[in-house]
C-alpha cells in the first residue's frame, strides 16, 4: 500500500466519523432548541468535537489533495470534469462546509440565550452537513461505500 492509498482509504473511512458526529450534533440542537433545553457543557463539547472531526478531515483531504493522480494544473483542468471537479470543486465545497461549522460553533459561543446556541449549531451545522452530502453525491461515490 503506498502513501496515496493510504490517505485515500483514512479521508474515505473519516467520513463517516465526520458524518455522524455532525448529523448528531444536528439532530440534539434541534431537539434541544424546539424543546427549550439548555445548553450545557456536554453540547458545548460535542459541537466542539464535530467541528475538530470536520477540521481533521479537511487537514487530511489536504494532505490528499496534494498526492492525488486526480489533482492537475494543467490547460485541461477546467475542461475535464473529473478533474475539474478533485482539483477545485469538491475542495472548494468542503472548505465552505468547514467555514460554515466553525462560524456555527463560534456563533453559538457568542450568544447568550440557550434557542440562540442551539439554533446557531442546528441551522450552521445542517447547511454544512447539506455540502458535504452534495459534494460527496457529486463525486459519483456514494454516500456509503467506495
Amino acid at each position: 500500500m503506498n502513501f496515496y492509498t493510504f490517505v485515500k482509504m483514512l479521508h474515505s473511512g473519516f467520513r463517516y466519523v465526520v458524518f455522524l458526529m455532525v448529523l448528531i450534533a444536528i439532530v440534539r440542537s434541534f431537539v434541544d432548541w424546539f424543546g427549550k433545553k439548555p445548553y450545557t457543557e456536554g453540547n458545548r463539547k460535542f459541537n466542539l468535537f464535530a467541528m475538530i472531526a470536520v477540521h481533521t478531515q479537511i487537514l487530511i483531504g489536504l494532505i490528499l489533495y496534494f498526492v492525488s493522480p486526480f489533482v492537475q494544473f494543467n490547460s485541461q483542468t477546467m475542461k475535464d470534469d473529473t478533474t475539474r471537479y478533485w482539483t477545485v470543486e469538491h475542495i472548494s465545497m468542503m472548505i465552505f462546509a468547514m467555514i460554515l461549522v466553525t462560524v456555527g460553533h463560534s456563533r453559538s459561543k457568542k450568544i447568550l440565550l440557550p434557542e440562540g446556541k442551539h439554533r446557531a449549531i442546528a441551522i450552521y451545522y445542517g447547511l454544512a452537513l447539506l455540502v458535504i452530502v452534495m459534494a460527496i453525491l457529486q463525486s459519483h461515490r456514494g454516500l456509503i461505500g467506495n
